[in-house]
C-alpha cells in the first residue's frame, strides 16, 4: 500500500479542499473535515483507477519536505491517503443520457485529467455522500 500527500486547503468562503501534488487535476472537496478526508481517499483510488485504464505511469510518492517547500503549498496542511494495493474489480454499466450530457462529462473529465468513467464515479459519490 502507497501513502500519498494530500493537502487540505480552506478559504473562509469555500468548502474545504484537497488537491495531490503527486496527481494535478486530481481534487476533491467536503463541507466538513471529515467529508473532505473522505473524499480524498475516494477520488485518489477513482482517478489511478482511471490512470490504469489509460495506460499511465503511476508516480511514486512525493517527499513532503519537497511538497511543503512550494510556496503555493505554504498555507496548506498535508496529510496521507493511502492507495489500497488491492482494488474493487469494475464492471460495464450501459447507461442512457444525451449526446450533450456526455459531450459536457467529456470535456469536464478532459479539463482534470481523468477517464470519463472515474469522473461520473466521483460525480456520482459526490452527489451520494452530500445526500448523506
Amino acid at each position: 500500500m502507497a501513502s500519498y500527500i494530500a493537502l487540505l486547503r480552506k478559504d473562509a468562503s469555500s468548502d474545504f479542499g484537497v488537491d495531490f501534488p503527486d496527481f494535478p487535476g486530481c481534487i476533491t472537496a467536503g463541507r466538513s473535515l471529515d467529508e473532505a478526508k473522505n473524499m480524498a481517499v475516494e477520488v485518489l483510488m477513482f482517478h489511478v483507477e482511471g490512470m490504469i485504464e489509460d495506460g499511465a505511469q503511476i508516480p511514486a510518492p512525493s517527499n513532503i519536505e519537497t511538497v511543503m517547500a512550494d510556496s503555493e503549498n505554504a498555507d496548506a496542511v498535508a496529510f496521507l491517503v493511502d492507495l489500497p494495493a488491492k482494488r474493487e474489480k469494475k464492471g460495464r454499466y450501459n447507461i442512457t443520457m444525451a449526446p450533450s450530457v456526455m459531450a459536457r462529462i467529456e470535456a469536464a473529465a478532459g479539463t482534470e485529467h481523468v477517464s470519463r468513467s472515474a469522473f461520473i464515479t466521483e460525480a456520482v459519490l459526490e452527489k451520494i455522500n452530500s445526500a448523506n
